[in-house]
């Protein structure tokens, strides 16, 4: 008899996290063994509970059995390439089959790889490597291209992604998300007076000071372009939005980075502008991409500006200082 899933091997190194796929637990104990030193294993025994799987916590690699019963291998892997979340997870699909068009319908599904019945252990391993190699390649060319090289924070580029998923996302689960965006204060004089040497360390530093602000896995920080910054803060609403904002506009203050052009406090400050709206309920939020949403949020920062600078102010009360 077989033992339980939870007493089959798990890791000796848990840098990655492999998911295996198979109707025959047999089988997914053969491989739990052979790639035991590869990282952390999961487990499914169906092709519906290894897509709730992946969905739950995308792995670096799924290996999954071509023929099983309800989703086959190849629609496991169709269905992983279909989620923007999982399209880039290496799949490698396991068959017992050697026939040229299995091995064509499996690359057109979008898999990485094969491996025949019965597996190998030592090409199970390289095969399986390799994969994660390429991926962990793949995610630093990503992550390099999403990222601003000055502050460390997501880019713009990442920014605009990020927004329209979390726009869709929001709307789908029916729930608030907010933006906040963020000018540091007379930076042109900063420049002028301190060099852009010293005006790019100071950016460093705010940056460090939003991102110290950020407290939860799905909140971004970005540099939205010159010295202006933005977060984006899904499942929050107004009076989160709000807190975030002044949270970050106490966090600039308390870096007391000395700006003798800045009156009256001779010190650099930040105005942050915030808006809050609920998808679902304001379709000119999805439909722009979310761009009302930004459009909201900046004339907030113009509020903020025209009251003094360095408070936070929300689209209501732009009017008030027009």
């Amino acid at each position: 008899m077989l033992p339980a899933p939870d007493s089959w091997p798990t890791q000796l190194d848990t840098r990655h996290s492999l998911l295996l796929v198979d109707d025959d637990a047999a089988s997914v104990q053969v491989l739990a063994r052979m790639l035991s030193g590869l990282g952390e294993l999961r487990f499914a025994l169906s092709g519906e509970d290894g897509l709730r799987l992946a969905r739950e916590s995308p792995p670096d690699l799924v290996l999954v059995d071509a023929e099983m019963p309800g989703l086959s291998g190849f629609e496991v892997c169709a269905a992983l390439r279909a989620d923007p979340r999982l399209a880039d997870v290496p799949v490698i699909i396991i068959t017992g089959h050697t026939e040229v068009a299995v091995e064509v319908a499996g690359f057109a599904a979008g898999a990485s790889d094969f491996i025949r019945k019965p597996p190998v252990a030592e090409v199970v391993v390289a095969r399986a490597r390799t994969q994660l190699r390429l991926k962990a390649l793949g995610d630093a060319l990503r992550a390099s291209a999403l990222t601003d090289g000055l502050t460390g924070l997501a880019n713009r580029r990442r920014f605009d992604q990020d927004l329209r998923l979390e726009c869709e996302r929001a709307r789908r689960g029916h729930e608030s998300l907010a933006l906040l965006l963020i000018d540091v204060d007379h930076f042109k004089r900063y420049n002028d007076r301190y060099g852009h040497v010293a005006g790019d360390a100071c950016l460093r530093e705010i940056a460090a000071a939003i991102r110290g602000c950020i407290r939860r896995p799905a909140d971004l920080a970005a540099r939205y372009g010159g010295e202006e910054f933005a977060v984006l803060l899904p499942q929050t609403d107004a009076a989160g939005a709000r807190a975030m904002a002044q949270r970050i506009v106490n966090a600039v203050a308390d870096l007391a980075l000395a700006h003798a052009d800045a009156t009256p406090s001779c010190l650099v400050s930040v105005s942050v502008g915030w808006a809050a709206a609920r998808p679902d309920l304001d379709a000119s939020v999805v439909l722009t991409r979310g761009e009302s949403l930004v459009e909201a949020a900046d004339r907030g920062l113009y509020a903020a500006k025209a009251a003094g600078r360095g408070r936070i102010g929300e689209a209501s009360e732009a009017h008030a200082h027009a």
